[in-house]
């Protein structure tokens, strides 16, 4: 039960077939700034958070369909660590875990081949680091830019960052938007920007990061969400996971609707990542009913859908052992670094 919704493309996640190839859906070309359209978009506020509030009732899944779910999640996860004390040998450990997720005991006791982690996320010091831990898997290397988590830095400096850090090897880049573009309705000035984060990032696929908490309104939400697609962004992402408000179930609803409005029109998939705040297995489950039912099953997949997080990984991990063994083990025997 368990394999079937697992990738189907997932072997042995210590060579160069692993779990991914990630890249499956054409860039994200962009398109000209649509100012009428920006300008269009509204959003029912208390619409939305009755909407989202209905999902964690509604979506509960027991037993075999839990584990099933919870092993998608797994493979959705961008491993994160993104503090000022890290260090070559805690990256060199959370890559370690981002090969291995899971024990290979609970994944035998579940019919499983091996999985892996979306992608491993870290700053650009620690690029290299991430490389020679990762070499001969297909697993990518992401990094946080443009000034992160501020994105105030000059913005020379912040297209520099993007350039160094794709050839230091980085295959995606997460960049963070300058809030006041958006907090002041300076529509073209954030697709400008944006525009030049991501012809930087050439090859590599730009994740754009709203910093959510600090927009202001849904509407502006929904709006910042669209203008970055516009120009460009691979994926939109709601915080740096710095806010003090991160990823919540209305943010959410709003960009992903903003995702399927841009699908309909372009007929261009956009991908999504919630980050901070997401440490339970229990809301990785509802994060994913709800791609499901506003994008549908194609959005389930890493190369469209990604989690950023580390702690969540632990919590799912016990969860698993808890379905194959009937007994939770301690956190600590599930650590990522």
């Amino acid at each position: 039960m368990a394999a079937q919704l697992t990738d189907k493309k997932t072997t042995d996640a210590t060579t160069t077939d692993a779990h991914l190839p990630q890249v499956t859906e054409p860039r994200n070309p962009g398109m000209p700034l649509d100012l009428d359209w920006v300008r269009s978009v509204q959003v029912n506020t208390s619409a939305v958070e009755r909407r989202a509030a209905t999902l964690p009732a509604r979506r509960s899944v027991k037993k075999a369909h839990q584990a099933a779910w919870l092993l998608r999640a797994i493979t959705c996860i961008d491993l994160t660590t993104l503090s000022g004390d890290d260090t070559e040998r805690r990256v060199a450990r959370l890559c370690a875990k981002a090969r291995q997720p899971v024990a290979p005991d609970l994944l035998n006791a579940l019919g499983m081949k091996p999985i892996t982690t979306g992608a491993v996320c870290v700053y650009h010091e620690m690029i290299p680091a991430a490389k020679r831990a990762l070499e001969g898997t297909n697993i990518p290397i992401a990094a946080v830019s443009t000034g992160f988590p501020a994105g105030l830095s000059p913005l020379e400096l912040r297209i520099r960052e993007i350039e160094m850090s794709v050839e230091a090897g980085a295959a995606e880049i997460d960049i963070v938007i300058s809030r006041r573009h958006v907090l002041t309705g300076d529509w073209q000035a954030l697709y400008d920007e944006m525009k030049a984060f991501r012809a930087a990032c050439g090859d590599a696929h730009v994740k754009a990061i709203l910093a959510t908490g600090e927009l202001g309104s849904l509407r502006n939400v929904a709006r910042a969400s669209l203008v970055c697609m516009m120009a460009g962004a691979d994926f939109i992402k709601t915080s740096t996971g710095k806010e003090s408000v991160n990823a919540t179930l209305p943010v959410s609803l709003v960009m992903i609707r903003a995702i399927r409005d841009y699908y309909d029109r372009t007929g261009i998939r956009v991908g999504y990542k919630p980050a901070g705040g997401i440490s339970k297995a229990k809301d990785a489950i509802t994060y994913l009913a709800l791609m499901k039912e506003e994008l549908g099953d194609r959005w389930l997949e890493p190369d469209l859908f990604r989690f950023g997080a580390s702690s969540l990984l632990n919590d799912i991990e016990r969860q698993l052992e808890h379905h194959v063994t009937g007994s939770y083990s301690a956190g600590y025997r599930h650590a990522t670094s």
